[in-house]
């Protein structure tokens, strides 16, 4: 198989399995949101920590995080990434496990216009016409849903800000996803730990260690690392453009599970509000497509 294939599909089954997550969260939403996140955090890390040692990458991971903490703009970079994410996470979480899947599925959506104002905010990024359109009918679109609900979607704009301050926090960290990703949860997993063991007694007198609810908390740092790694074996063997279309599975997915399979509601402010989005994203992808080729035939 070659190597473009071979990317696409790992891109495209991280997306899937991205898409695919509010089901998992479901089938543990009897624990509280934030002891989710903790088994999250603790987990990713074991689990991150044990590839690395079957990968006989700990030389390497050590000189990593010694050459992130001797670097100031790293340590700090990396250090707010992983608050970042963990907000993300809660975040996330805590949406699923009170039936805003399709509230989650926008945030998602909206995350890749978000990185672009952040982009013009912080690294004085240009927009060019498609991009001022796409994010004009972006936020017509949040804010139909505005007016006509009465209320600001918080949720998928926290989702969409985080994520995308995650993303930008990462651009001034120079470590593959592997290494990225073990040390953030290496940050967070004190804090993780120490909210784990300090829940009542009885809370952990009551676990059943073999209960699917057990094992799939355990199994949550599996559910968090083996996308990103396939993302991060995928992304870098295809084109942007093709990792930009893939990108719309992961809330696509999600929204077609929080409509049919879970009956969120799906009205017509709804519908009006996502074909804005919709609208304003199909025009971003279409002038990034055509830019990315017109560099390739310049190249």
């Amino acid at each position: 198989m070659d190597n473009n294939k071979l990317g696409v599909i790992y891109t495209g089954g991280a997306y899937v399995l991205w898409g695919f997550l509010p089901i998992y969260w479901k089938l543990v939403q009897e624990v509280s949101p934030i002891a989710i996140l903790g088994h999250r955090i603790v987990w990713s890390f074991v689990f991150m920590i044990g590839v690395i040692l079957i990968l006989r990458k700990w030389k390497v991971f050590q000189s990593e995080i010694k050459r992130t903490w001797k670097n100031k703009k790293s340590a700090l970079g990396i250090t707010f990434a992983s608050i970042a994410i963990s907000i993300n996470w809660l975040t996330y979480i805590w949406a699923v496990n009170n039936d805003h899947v399709v509230e989650a599925s926008l945030g998602y959506y909206i995350n890749p216009l978000v990185s672009i104002l952040l982009g013009m905010i912080f690294f004085k990024e240009t927009f060019n016409r498609p991009q001022w359109l796409a994010f004009i009918l972006a936020a017509a679109g949040v804010a139909y849903m505005t007016f006509n609900f009465g209320s600001v979607p918080w949720l998928a704009l926290m989702l969409a800000f985080s994520f995308g301050i995650y993303g930008l926090l990462k651009k001034t960290v120079d470590l593959n996803a592997m290494f990225g990703l073990t040390i953030e949860t290496l940050i967070m997993t004190p804090i993780a730990a120490i909210y784990l063991l300090s829940l009542p007694q009885e809370n952990w007198a009551n676990i059943e260690w073999l209960s699917v609810t057990s094992l799939l908390l355990f199994g949550a740092g599996v559910a968090t690392a083996i996308p990103l790694l396939l993302f991060a074996a995928g992304a870098k063997r295809i084109p942007l453009s093709m990792v930009g279309f893939l990108q719309y599975i992961a809330p696509t997915i999600m929204l077609v599970i929080g409509v049919f399979l879970y009956k969120e509601p799906f009205t017509h402010v709804h519908l009006v509000s996502f074909l804005f989005i919709w609208s304003g994203l199909l025009i971003y992808t279409y002038a990034r497509v055509k830019r990315l080729r017109r560099y390739d035939q310049a190249a």
